[in-house]
């Protein structure tokens, strides 16, 4: 099933905008093949504010978040992720607002082999919770534990607008990387079904424009994906034993050089689920075949 991406964002790196209701965006100039055109990060309410997701170590971005917030006090410092275009700016932010980091927990797996890679040195201040509010004056978000593309991945319900910040669980731009042993499948597709059935307007991601009718959108996701799963036990039927790297290209297709070390991640990811499925085993020197 063919995926509407969303990616007309025009909006300048270091300017902002009200993305919604109570809600300002900027963008960090980190883009890349993973990120778009840089990491969100989005500053919520007014006077006294959170910020969310203060992106990678950015002088630069840094400059923006605190031209952007010149005259209010921001109180809280919220980090949906560790990964390292996510949680590493947070350290300078709470320096130079003397602010509070938020967050589930630190990253606690080893590094990753494809993706974005984890911040392992992100600690937060302040650990929230399933179900964990965090709030301020003239706000308030509800935590939802959402892992997949990362094991301490949060998103968060905000009351009274309709928004769901969605981190990079659900992105309107591309499909998310799940790379093992920190990304799961299975629990990345527990998670999508998870946002699906809520009813949330608004989708604010980490990359790329909000998502204004999410579940058409998440339901394409989700067929995506399992379509993309078949694709992996029918190459893989084929092939009768291979390792992932061979699977990549019958899977794929042709792929920037750039995102086959990624493929190959989420591709491993897909086997991973199948085989706690029972539909296909592991093999010696890392190879794989239909159970």
């Amino acid at each position: 099933m063919a995926i509407a991406f969303l990616r007309d964002d025009p909006l300048p790196h270091g300017a902002v905008e009200e993305t919604a209701p109570g809600v300002r965006r900027l963008v960090c100039n980190n883009p890349s093949a993973f990120t778009f055109r840089g990491t969100n990060t989005y500053i919520i309410g007014r006077g006294r504010v959170a910020v969310m997701d203060p992106g990678p170590e950015n002088a630069a971005h840094l400059s923006a978040i605190l031209a952007a917030t010149q005259g209010e006090t921001v109180t809280h410092v919220i980090v949906t992720h560790t990964h390292r275009d996510h949680s590493p700016g947070a350290t300078a932010l709470v320096a130079a607002t003397g602010s509070r980091t938020h967050g589930f927990g630190p990253h606690v797996t080893p590094p990753d082999q494809g993706g974005e890679g984890g911040d392992h040195g992100f600690r937060p201040e302040v650990m929230v919770p399933e179900g964990g509010v965090v709030e301020g004056e003239g706000w308030r978000l509800t935590a939802l534990h959402t892992p997949g593309h990362c094991a301490n991945h949060l998103c968060f319900a905000m009351e009274g607008n309709g928004v769901l910040f969605s981190a990079d669980h659900v992105m309107g731009w591309s499909t998310s990387v799940v790379s093992p042993p920190d990304g799961d499948m299975t629990d990345y597709m527990a998670s999508l079904d998870r946002l699906i059935a809520r009813d949330d307007a608004t989708l604010l991601p980490g990359h790329g424009p909000a998502i204004r009718d999410p579940k058409p959108f998440m339901q394409a996701l989700r067929t995506h994906r399992l379509e993309r799963e078949a694709k992996v036990l029918e190459a893989l039927t084929a092939a009768v034993m291979a390792p992932v790297e061979d699977l990549v290209a019958p899977v794929y297709g042709p792929l920037d050089p750039k995102l086959v070390p990624a493929a190959g991640r989420s591709l491993l990811a897909h086997l991973l689920k199948l085989e706690r499925e029972g539909v296909v085993r592991s093999s010696v020197g890392g190879t794989w075949l239909v159970a």
